[in-house]
């Protein structure tokens, strides 16, 4: 019997470990998950006189409320609110029956936001989702309408409405601005990039019908585009001065039309403008400050993929 030795096997060379430099310091530059980049003084510097700037016409509005007319128009205006305040609001709210005014504006923004979301949403998905003849075309129709000047439908617009008996009525402002062009291509456009096919599928799948499919998958997902077009549509409305003018009257106006009233005069005062404009002012900041975080997560949110 033959003894065989074991073949030498070469010995195994071990990579020698880099050599530590130091604890590693985090890039400012690089953003991992879950981090944020950090801003320098300039960047907090640039912030502080971006919202001093945005809020100095509000507080100007504010001192020029509560003063009066001498005092607004001197060479020499004043900085500080005065005492005036109560006074002038009372007024401004005698002169231009700004409660009716204040109830119309509520209905007719609330309405047409209402209105907005909803068919805007409806007709985003359809657009974005959904397969049928002529949907190139009839989308550019929609984009087609955004160059249209809304002075040039004036006209025909009044004589619709006096047809059907709405002059003067809150109506003839809520009904032509049910739908918007650009609700409808901001809806589009949010809804191809972050509603898939696959959910569509599978709720069909499933046995969902249309309406079932628009209830339990495009809303969810659509909610972050809603909480933004719904915010924007409401400052819209509520601002509208142009249309409101011309097919209302005085007796049933917006509060933009009443404080078009107020400064009608041959010589308004304007401590009592500012006030009614103070006025005119406070419901959108009520409704940003209660919903402006939820607005602000609602986008993060959708913009999150994972």
């Amino acid at each position: 019997m033959t003894m065989t030795s074991p073949t030498p096997t070469a010995p195994v060379k071990v990579a020698p470990a880099p050599r530590s430099t130091g604890p590693s310091r985090p890039s400012r530059f690089r953003m991992g998950a879950g981090q944020q980049m950090k801003g320098g003084p300039f960047a907090y510097a640039a912030l502080a006189v971006i919202g001093l700037g945005s809020l100095l016409p509000l507080y100007w509005t504010l001192v020029a409320a509560s003063r009066t007319q001498d005092e607004v128009l001197a060479s020499t205006p004043p900085f500080l609110p005065g005492g005036k305040l109560v006074e002038n609001v009372r007024t401004a709210w005698e002169q231009a029956n700004l409660g009716t005014a204040i109830l119309n504006s509520v209905i007719v923004a609330a309405s047409i936001t209402a209105a907005t979301l909803f068919f805007c949403t409806l007709a985003g998905y359809a657009f974005a989702k959904m397969r049928f003849r002529g949907r190139g075309w009839l989308m550019t129709a929609v984009i087609a309408t955004l160059t249209i000047p809304p002075q040039l439908s004036v006209v025909p617009l009044f004589m619709m409405m006096s047809g059907l008996g709405w002059g003067g009525q809150l109506e003839s402002v809520i009904l032509p601005t049910l739908v918007s062009a650009f609700g409808v291509f901001f809806m589009r456009q949010y809804l191809i990039e972050a509603l898939p096919y696959e959910l569509i599928e599978a709720a069909k799948i499933d046995g969902a019908n249309n309406f079932r499919i628009v209830v339990s998958v495009v809303l969810p997902v659509a909610r972050p585009a809603m909480m933004v077009l719904g915010m924007l549509t409401f400052v819209q409305a509520w601002n509208d001065f142009f249309w409101p003018y011309l097919a209302l009257n005085q007796q049933n106006p917006t509060l933009q039309v009443a404080l078009g009233q107020l400064s009608a005069s041959y010589t308004p005062d304007q401590s009592i403008v500012m006030a009614g404009a103070l006025i005119s002012t406070l419901p959108l900041l009520v409704v940003f400050v209660v919903f402006g975080k939820k607005i602000v997560g609602g986008i993060m949110s959708g913009a999150v993929k994972g």
